[in-house]
């Protein structure tokens, strides 16, 4: 009996050999013809896993089924224009309503403005994808001047419906993008049609695509991103061909597009790096290549993959710098230096003394995000917080009350003829020149920030004591370095105590006139909170100099803004009553966004999943993992599993190990962040969840014929497809008002077209 089996079982994997071997005429399938032995169970996965020879989830060959399911016939161009049809008219239907702002159009909206406009503003995001928002508003007729204050502002004569249009535009490609990915990583048109159904009925993808976000930008790329690398990998038989190339460069350009939307596009160049890393290991281990050639391989993925994104990411911000040349409101996020390059800045063309020196008026600028001036007015602090002294604070504004004198220790030391400049190491006083108390420091408590000690402003006609004096300290400086304005970074150190002149950010109460707090901190590590730079100067003892001579370069304002951006997205706090959530909220659909409306009277609009859609994603992950474990299991026992089924484990783990990547890379990061979150996050990975749906739920239907004979496994898959699809559109059908807007009583009042919706207590609609 064993025996027996044996001689079949050979037989068996003689045909696929003979099968294979037909395979490599069409394809790149050197290590196969040149390593002529009979394949295992494992040979077998191997071999589907390469993409040029990838079988079906039904266990045919590429080239057989070219003639079959996934043909490039007439019919799929149908599909495909039927795919892009609803995903079209779901995501344009009611464009314009409601005809007010929603939930964060307030910020990009404006945004657009302001390229428009050209006026300089600060944003925790890359600027391509307000770019390109500015963009469509200016070429639909928009002229910028709406000024998006808050949600719920009317739109009026003002032409938004081009942005709106833009990202509606770009949200349609999705479902297309997943259908054709899908349709090359199984070869199954039923998986890509699965996919594509889930994503064109999710009430939450149209929700997000339909107002002017950049989240549908970003997704575009994205997913654009994974189309092009899948196609790349397609091409991997007919290397340095002009298709090859093309979507070599396609991937590249693509990754730039991400990234210059979002940060959150690094999870996607990661994803695509891993993935190249996998080939070049591929061809390394090809033994008909020389090293040469995979030389070539590598750097060509260099030249595509690094090289070209990288150029492509530094020009964005190249005609971001040129388009934004006025003075605006994101000035004071940015350093004296780099405020001197927008017109309308009071430093613009400015002119004054190159270098610090003794008897010089100044105003000194905290070097933190929206660091302030340093500031003191005739006000005190009030009894109980610390010594009643003169109060020094960190404020926004240019004012009258950010001037400062520069004196030596003693007055009666200074000179009256040529003022000495003064360097690294030097003891100064700061000397306020509308009230004349110095600035001073001691061991009292700060007012907020307990842990550091108190600065006032103390004496009387510049006459103090030992805690006025500071000494001077340059970044990288070294004893006798010159301090330069507006480019300097110089830390004040309190002689007495040790301590460093501080802004912690904080905001002081009333009696403080809710401006920053400055404090003398004990902990002496540099940081952009202790640093400061000279922004005016005046001495008319000392020659002027343009500050234009001063002017960052690009590469310099380059990584000025970058930091400036990193710093701020992690510094990112919710709101009073704004609704945040936690990542594991998202997958199980827990909560939504309020896009607009709150009561009976409001058009409402909420931002949630279909839940269906959603619920069957989750499932779908479970499932995932039990499928690929169970003919892993089985395959490496070496039971006999048919050919049908050795196809679609390669699929599952081939194609579908891909996308579950995917979905880890864009969702795992997350739980690693400390800046506040939002359901909206969730959305990229959801792409790659569906995708993945749409192969597991595909394989899992056709494995009916495991365990059923024709044609009762073929009926059986009708009906599954047939229930998976219904239920996906009845759903959308029940819950489409979320995305194109409520009227009337909420879903827990009587006479809601919600009645009977609110399935979770946590929705909010």
């Amino acid at each position: 009996m064993t025996r027996r089996f044996c001689n079949i079982r050979v037989k068996s994997l003689m045909a696929k050999e003979e099968s294979s071997q037909q395979w490599s005429k069409t394809g790149d399938n050197s290590t196969i013809r040149n390593r002529k032995r009979v394949p295992t169970s494992k040979d077998k996965i191997t071999r589907h896993l390469s993409n040029d020879d990838t079988p079906s989830s039904n266990g045919t060959s590429a080239q057989q089924f070219s003639k079959g399911e996934a043909s490039d016939g007439p019919s799929e161009v149908v599909l495909q224009m039927l795919v892009m049809g609803l995903s079209l008219s779901t995501r344009f239907y009611k464009i314009t309503q409601p005809p007010h702002v929603c939930w964060d159009e307030t910020h990009f909206g404006k945004m657009g403005s302001y390229y428009i406009n050209r006026t300089f503003f600060f944003d925790v995001h890359p600027p391509l994808g307000k770019m390109l928002i500015g963009l469509a508003g200016h070429m639909t007729g928009y002229n910028g001047t709406f000024p998006f204050l808050k949600p719920g502002d009317k739109y009026e004569h003002h032409n938004y419906w081009g942005m709106r249009g833009f990202c509606a535009g770009l949200g349609s490609f999705l479902p297309i993008f997943a259908y054709l990915i899908v349709l090359d990583l199984s070869q199954s048109r039923t998986a890509a049609l699965i996919t594509a159904s889930l994503l064109i009925f999710d009430t939450g993808c149209i929700t997000i695509s339909q107002y002017i976000l950049l989240d549908p930008i970003l997704m575009f790329f994205i997913m654009a991103a994974v189309l092009s690398m899948v196609k790349f990998n397609r091409q991997r038989h007919r290397p340095f061909s002009v298709p090859w190339w093309l979507w070599l460069v396609l991937t590249g350009v693509s990754l730039a597009g991400a990234l210059g939307v979002k940060f959150v596009g690094l999870f996607v160049i990661l994803l695509v790096g891993l993935n190249t890393l996998s080939d070049l290991w591929r061809l390394l281990g090809d033994l008909s290549l020389s090293l040469m050639e995979v030389t070539k391989h590598f750097l060509a993925r260099v030249v595509g993959l690094i090289v070209l994104p990288l150029l492509l990411y530094v020009a964005i911000f190249a005609v971001h710098f040129l388009v934004l040349n006025k003075s605006g409101p994101g000035d004071g996020f940015f350093s004296s230096a780099f405020q001197s390059r927008l017109i309308g800045n009071n430093l613009h063309n400015a002119s004054m003394p190159e270098f610090l020196a003794y008897g010089s008026t100044i105003t000194v600028k905290n070097l933190r995000i929206a660091g302030g001036y340093l500031h003191s007015h005739w006000h005190l602090y009030p009894e109980g917080v610390g010594a009643k002294q003169q109060q020094v604070t960190a404020y926004h504004h240019k004012d009258y009350n950010n001037l400062w004198i520069v004196q030596r220790q003693q007055n009666d030391e200074y000179p009256s003829e040529s003022p000495e400049l003064v360097r690294h190491g030097d003891i100064i006083r700061l000397e306020h020149k509308e009230t004349t108390r110095n600035l001073h420091s001691h061991l009292h408590e700060a007012p907020v920030t307990k842990r550091h000690f108190q600065v006032t402003g103390y004496g009387t006609n510049g006459s103090g004591d030992a805690n006025d004096l500071w000494k001077v300290e340059l970044s990288g400086g070294q004893k006798g370095d010159l301090v330069k304005v507006l480019r300097s970074k110089v830390r004040f150190i309190h002689r007495a105590s040790g301590c460093v002149l501080y802004s912690s950010g904080k905001t002081l109460p009333k009696w403080g006139w809710e401006q920053g707090e400055v404090t003398c901190s004990p902990y002496l590590k540099e940081t952009p909170n202790s640093q400061w730079n000279i922004e005016d100067h005046i001495n008319p003892k000392l020659p002027n100099i343009s500050l234009s001579v001063l002017k960052p370069s690009f590469l310099e304002i380059l990584l000025e803004s970058h930091i400036v951006m990193i710093r701020g997205n992690s510094g990112l706090k919710p709101k009073d009553n704004e609704m945040t959530s936690k990542p594991w909220h998202w997958p199980i659909n827990y909560q939504g966004l309020r896009f607009s409306g709150v009561n009976n009277s409001d058009y409402r609009v909420y931002l949630l999943g279909n839940p269906v859609v959603w619920w069957l994603n989750l499932a779908s992950l479970g499932l995932y993992i039990v499928m690929v474990v169970v003919t892993s299991v089985a395959l490496q026992r070496g039971l006999s599993l048919g050919a049908n089924i050795i196809g679609r484990s390669a699929v599952l783990r081939g194609g579908g190990g891909l996308l579950l990547l995917g979905w880890a890379l864009h969702y795992a990061p997350f739980y690693a962040m400390g800046r506040v979150l939002y359901y909206h996050h969730y959305f990229p990975a959801m792409l790659f969840n569906s995708m993945l749906s749409g192969i597991t739920l595909d394989i899992l239907l056709k494995s009916s014929d495991a365990v059923l004979q024709p044609p009762y496994c073929d009926w059986l898959q009708r009906f599954g497809q047939t229930v998976l699809l219904f239920s996906v559109f009845y759903s959308f059908y029940l819950f489409h008002p979320l995305s194109y807007g409520m009227t009337g009583p909420l879903a827990h009042e009587q006479g809601s077209t919600m009645a009977g919706l609110k399935w979770m207590d946590s929705w909010e609609f």
